[in-house]
């Protein structure tokens, strides 16, 4: 983690030296010696952090790496507390700007000598740790800016234990061993791949032992091996070792010279030796995704049945290796609550469990997230405790301290641990920032990834924006395993994440270690300056007595917290990139907000804020401002001076359910948001302000994401003239109680893949069925005379449709080929519906159906029977007559829908109620 302090410094000591190289005589040249020596320390980082992250490493070496990140938290500081004293002067008369531009110019020639005071001793400072890092002999082993982990591995591997578990300690994967057996000995005479994928601790190991030991498979091939991989192989001696275990599988002696041969007379000489072989091989915990370019060349396709099994925590390392329809990708999944308290008890119970420690018992497993590996460890250890309330409670609240400290927990910490460090550089800081997040917390990813850019974790790539490279970096930590899918959206992108409760342990004390992030909950008021972040959760201390002094944090977070320290933000901390409240009381902000000129992030979320002050004009680095859910109706004219603005995000929402009536309210916004170049999101804008704005839309070009609420019917065709000029517009949404007119929009953006419409149609525009990555499209209210499935389904791309109060007409068709890609269907108040058919070979891809409520409709689509994805269907307030025909076993309508595994009635006539299929048959 030293080197990403080196990197953040260096990244800021570029533009320093380009822009702001007028210091005074000598300076110049020493910023650039300082900026050379870390250039050249910064080669040795990566192996020095990974060794002393692994605590495989000297305790001078340990505090070498620690003064480096301290120097290197001292020269960013000294860097943004310049740049925030060259301030954002703003125009003046002229004499009184000629006098304050001279009064400028004074204090500016005394922070350059005072920045070349500390400059000069940090340099002597750089000097000297490049100077000792010699005295600890470590030598870099990859290029500097490279990714990579320490090559060097612990002497005791914890993993070995899971090949020695006995049958009675196993739960919850005999039939996964069934099924995984039956691949291997059954099936196609082509060579097929079987890769196990999941997170550490789940139990790829035991499971691909348990099968590969199987008495089934003795006999069936006529040789075999088990390699362990790991993150430290050496190929020539995985491929000396592999050929040496086929020919001890066969009692065969090993032929001589095995152990000089070099790699690609290993090679040969396995290939030659399988080539008329029925074999399987499992290679153990597989990270490097070129691993299988070099094995599939080894292990020849023999058309004899041979099988591979691979185990990886990497998701691309399986997708890698999967490259025939033969080869299978196994995902192993955490054990369900039952197994989990199954095993739970034969680990920490000779009998049953007490009474008294059941309910603490529970959430200690629940904690566990399914985890094996963690279940067993857990439970023997507690098995050696006194069976006392007070001694489990106590191990319940200091669980990521006995992870860390405990030796019987050593094989959890570790296990778990190696993901972390095998991470790259770019994406640990990505991966510790999840500690910021309170426990069970649902982390929204698209906020997560502005907060990655704001914070420097993410640089930009030729022809990929930021936004785009943060996505990739947060695909890559769930593709580790290191962060699991909570939520997505209907096009497949990822919603909600969240970091498994163990894991989340070893983050946060990975982040203390750092001095990454300190995180206070509840009434907890332990903090001093090192830290760079501040998280608190669930807190309503004043904190006046962790900000009596000025600090240098450079993130604050508030998660269901008090703000009492607000009005001295600007004061205390000056240095401030991010600012994220939310879920709290505020109702104000203070008005020197905009001496925050190093702000890049302002979130205020679920607060009660009214308005922003007017100085938020001088916040000339800010890219992200973020007031959903707030009061905010009207946004200063300042907001038009923010040139680095990449998100607008201001909305809050209506729901009437009784009516079922749903509006988004928008912001006033004023001329002048045309310069905002950069602008990407923009949500909402109201569009009744004067056509003037929504002219200026148009120079949006970079806008991804577009919201309009109060548009008038006037002021149509000015918008669509606008938007027409947005090459890159994902995503757009109007609302308006005027006839839309959509058919002005003549050119509609190419990229457009998702499209809201609130309000009346005349008729849908003849460019919707153009456009080939629509996959969400939401009609509400439009009362259209025509069915729209008809223009619809024939959308190649769409997987989410809502029909709200869309349409008049009594009966809707889809077609034998309509809504191939379809997977989620709302028809919602479509008040005169009576009929719906759907044909045999519509929507094949649905999973999700939902209906009502429709007062008129006269019977169940038929056509249900005919999908066979669906796994819920949903009723809302569904007349009773035809309710009662879905009744179980006797209900003429039951057959319709008894494949599908969730069937669901709600009523909301008088309160709101819920009611399963198998509740209409009690």
């Amino acid at each position: 983690m030293a080197e990403i302090a080196v990197n953040i410094v260096i990244d800021k000591l570029l533009p320093l030296l380009d822009q702001e190289a007028r210091l005074l005589g000598g300076v110049h040249t020493q910023v650039e010696d300082i900026k050379t020596e870390l250039l050249y320390i910064q080669a040795f980082l990566m192996d020095a952090d990974a060794k002393a992250e692994k605590a495989d490493v000297s305790q001078g070496l340990k505090t070498w790496i620690q003064d480096l990140r301290e120097t290197a938290y001292s020269i960013e500081d000294v860097i943004d507390e310049y740049l925030l004293h060259l301030g954002n002067p703003s125009q003046r008369h002229r004499f009184i700007g000629f006098l304050c531009k001279v009064g400028r110019l004074i204090k500016k020639l005394k922070r350059r000598h005072e920045v070349a005071s500390k400059i000069c001793d940090i340099q002597k400072k750089v000097v000297k740790l490049k100077e000792t890092s010699s005295t600890y002999g470590f030598i870099s082993s990859v290029q500097p800016g490279s990714g990579g982990s320490s090559t060097s591995a612990p002497w005791h591997d914890p993993r070995v234990t899971s090949l020695f578990i006995d049958e009675a300690e196993i739960v919850g994967i005999e039939s996964q061993k069934i099924e995984l057996t039956s691949r291997l000995v059954e099936g196609t005479p082509e060579r097929t791949v079987i890769s196990v994928v999941g997170m550490g601790g789940l139990g790829k190991t035991t499971l691909a032992n348990k099968v590969y030991d199987n008495k089934e498979l003795v006999g069936h091939f006529d040789c075999s091996a088990w390699i362990t991989v790991s993150q430290s192989f050496k190929m020539e001696e995985l491929l000396r070792n592999m050929s040496k275990k086929f020919y001890q599988s066969r009692k065969e002696a090993v032929p001589e010279g095995l152990d000089t041969t070099d790699e690609m007379s290993l090679i040969t000489l396995t290939r030659g030796y399988l080539q008329d072989k029925r074999y399987v091989v499992v290679f153990d915990d597989v990270w490097k995704l070129d691993f299988w370019e070099i094995i599939k060349c080894v292990l020849p396709e023999n058309g004899k049945g041979s099988r591979i099994i691979i185990t990886t925590r990497n998701d691309e390392v399986a997708s890698c290796c999967n490259e025939s329809s033969f080869d299978y990708i196994h995902k192993l999944q955490p054990l369900p609550p039952k197994s989990s308290w199954e095993l739970f008890c034969k680990k920490a119970f000779q009998g049953g469990c007490p009474p008294e420690l059941e309910k603490l018992s529970h959430d200690i497993v629940r904690r566990c997230g399914g985890l094996p590996l963690a279940i067993v460890a857990i439970g023997g250890l507690l098995s050696r405790k006194e069976k006392l309330v007070s001694e489990w409670q106590k191990f319940n609240d200091t669980i990521g301290c006995e992870l860390q400290s405990n030796s019987h927990l050593e094989s959890i910490n570790t296990i778990l641990s190696l993901s972390y460090h095998d991470l790259p550089y770019y994406l640990k800081s990505c991966f510790l920032y999840l500690a910021i997040f309170p426990e069970d917390y649902a982390i929204r990813c698209r906020p997560l990834t502005r907060l990655w850019i704001a914070e420097g974790f993410v640089k930009a790539k030729r022809g990929v924006t930021q936004e785009e490279v943060a996505e990739e970096f947060l695909t890559e930590l769930i593709h580790r395993s290191l962060v699991q899918v909570s939520e997505v959206y209907a096009n497949g992108k990822i919603k909600y994440c969240h970091v498994h409760d163990l894991m989340r342990e070893i983050v946060l004390t990975k982040a203390e270690e750092l001095s990454f992030c300190c995180v206070m909950t509840g009434e907890a008021s332990s903090f001093d300056g090192r830290y760079r972040r501040l998280s608190l959760h669930y807190s309503s201390n004043n904190v006046v007595n962790i900000t009596g002094k000025k600090s240098h944090i450079r993130s604050i977070f508030l998660y269901n917290s008090q703000t009492f320290f607000l009005g001295t933000l600007a004061s205390r901390f000056n240095l401030l990139k991010v600012l994220d409240i939310d879920d709290s009381g505020l109702d104000s902000v203070p008005e020197n907000l905009g001496n925050l000129l190093h702000l890049r992030y302002l979130s205020l979320r679920n607060t009660k804020v009214r308005m922003l002050p007017r100085s938020i004009g001088k916040l000339q680095n800010l890219q992200t401002l973020d007031l959903r859910y707030t009061l905010v109706e009207d946004l200063p004219v300042e907001i038009n001076r923010l040139k680095k603005l990449r998100n607008i995000l201001v909305h809050n929402y209506d729901l009437d359910g009784d009516l079922g009536l749903f509006s988004v309210k928008g912001v006033h916004l004023k001329e002048g948001i045309g310069c905002l170049e950069e602008l990407q999101k923009l949500s909402c804008v109201e569009a009744n302000h004067g056509v003037g704005l929504i002219k200026e839309l148009g120079k949006l070009r970079q806008l991804r994401k577009l919201d309009i609420t109060k548009l008038t019917r006037e002021n149509g065709e000015h918008l669509f003239a606008s938007i027409t000029n947005m090459n890159v517009l994902e995503s757009l949404f109007i609302l308006s109680d005027e006839i839309l007119d959509l058919q002005y929009l003549l050119y509609p953006p190419p990229r457009l893949s998702r499209l809201k419409l609130i309000g009346p149609l005349e008729k849908l525009p003849d460019w919707i069925s153009k456009l080939q990555n629509l996959s969400v499209v939401g009609l509400s209210n439009s009362n259209l005379m025509n069915d729209p499935v008809q223009v619809l389904q024939a959308l190649p791309s769409l997987q989410e449709l809502v029909l709200h109060r869309a349409s008049v007409v009594e009966q809707m068709c889809f077609e034998t080929s309509g809504f191939q890609k379809l997977k989620h269907l709302y028809l919602l108040h479509l008040m005169e519906l009576k009929r719906a058919k759907i044909e045999n070979g519509a929507l094949p891809q649905l999973e999700t159906l939902k209906v009502g409520p429709c007062p008129q409709l006269e019977e169940i689509p038929l056509g249900i029977r005919h999908l066979t994805r669906l796994t819920t269907l949903e009723f809302n307030n569904l007349p009773e007559e035809l309710k009662q025909s879905l009744i179980p076993s006797k209900g003429r309508n039951y057959e319709i829908v008894e494949h599908i595994p969730n069937v669901l009635f709600h009523e909301d006539f008088a309160g709101y109620s819920t009611q399963s299929l198998r509740d209409l048959a009690e």
